[in-house]
């Protein structure tokens, strides 16, 4: 196959990825890693500088690498749409599905999911890319957004930096929270004593969570609870409810061992997600169906004629709507 080249020409000074940016019509993210993958000749030299200034008359020559493709797992599942169009996808991932590929994962992903229904954003550095904004633990289940082009791809990236785009989660802890609003500002790193944890770390990433009481069981030795993230930090949900001892049903990494808690998954569910879309710039709001287990065991431990007026997700936002969170 023949590698594709392309070559610019400078007609006033300007920076490397900025110039690169325009001639191409792609994300700074994406022209940053091509020049960096020393793809970019300047007058025939290579650089890898993104903020290198070009003069006028310079000509720019890019070598871009050929696309890289793995052929997807063969899939036994389906995954609840909630909504289609053109630039998104929203989804209500089940419990026990990982969204992305990796050495010590065998069986197939959400990625080999959305291959098998042709969803691939364009790219320039030759890696694949399948639309995925932001993830979910293998064990948590919930709202999940995925685009379906680089454009949309952008729009959504910078809700997620510039927090205007979120997610409400639903989980049941044990034992029940102190205060009606709790909030938890302590930074998350890697475990010292368990790699497969987080934990508090004073060295890590900063991390903000903020946890609303909603429905206690009938026996009040557990709790329904709504939560909000202020950051995205791995596990941080578990995290921060394990810094102040409660930890969440069915969690025998964070919480209870198998043998005490016989729950089949992590009871932390991904209920409502919000965003502005990237084409209409109106403000969408999906809420996820809880799923058969999580129905089943609320049904079972609460009192469902209080539940379903408790978790709308309007009330929900409500309770997060203090402007000292």
């Amino acid at each position: 196959m023949t590698q594709e080249v392309s070559t610019f020409t400078t007609e006033e000074a300007v920076r490397l990825d900025v110039f690169l940016t325009q001639q191409l019509g792609q994300t700074r993210n994406q022209i940053t890693q091509l020049i960096e993958q020393n793809c970019v000749t300047v007058d025939g030299k290579a650089t890898a500088k993104s903020g290198l200034k070009l003069k006028p008359s310079q000509k720019v020559t890019i070598r871009f690498p050929e696309q890289k493709s793995t052929p997807a797992q063969k899939i036994d599942f389906d995954v609840e749409i909630l909504f289609e169009d053109d630039d998104i996808l929203v989804i209500n991932k089940p419990s026990s599905l990982t969204v992305h590929p990796a050495p010590s994962v065998k069986e197939p992903t959400l990625v080999d999911w959305l291959k098998h229904k042709g969803i691939a954003l364009s790219t320039l550095s030759g890696e694949e890319r399948h639309g995925i904004v932001h993830r979910l633990d293998r064990g948590t289940s919930g709202a999940m957004v995925i685009v379906k082009n680089n454009e949309a791809h952008e729009a959504l990236s910078l809700q997620l930096q510039d927090k205007t785009m979120g997610r409400f989660y639903l989980a049941v802890v044990t034992p029940a929270m102190k205060e009606s609003i709790t909030v938890i500002d302590r930074p998350i790193g890697r475990s010292a004593h368990n790699r497969l944890k987080m934990a508090i770390s004073e060295t890590g990433k900063n991390a903000k969570t903020a946890f609303a009481k909603l429905l206690p069981s009938r026996d009040e030795t557990e709790e329904l609870i709504a939560c909000k993230l202020f950051t995205g930090r791995t596990h941080q949900i578990r995290v921060h409810l394990e810094s102040i001892s409660r930890h969440i049903i069915g969690d025998h990494l964070y919480g209870t061992s198998a043998k005490s808690d016989k729950m089949e998954r992590i009871l932390l569910h991904a209920y409502n997600l919000y965003f502005t879309h990237p084409t209409t710039q109106t403000r969408v709001n999906f809420t996820a169906p809880l799923g058969d287990v999580v129905e089943d065991y609320l049904n079972k431990h609460f009192d469902s004629k209080e539940l379903h007026e408790l978790i709308d997700p309007l009330r929900i936002e409500r309770l997060f709507s203090s402007e000292s969170l």
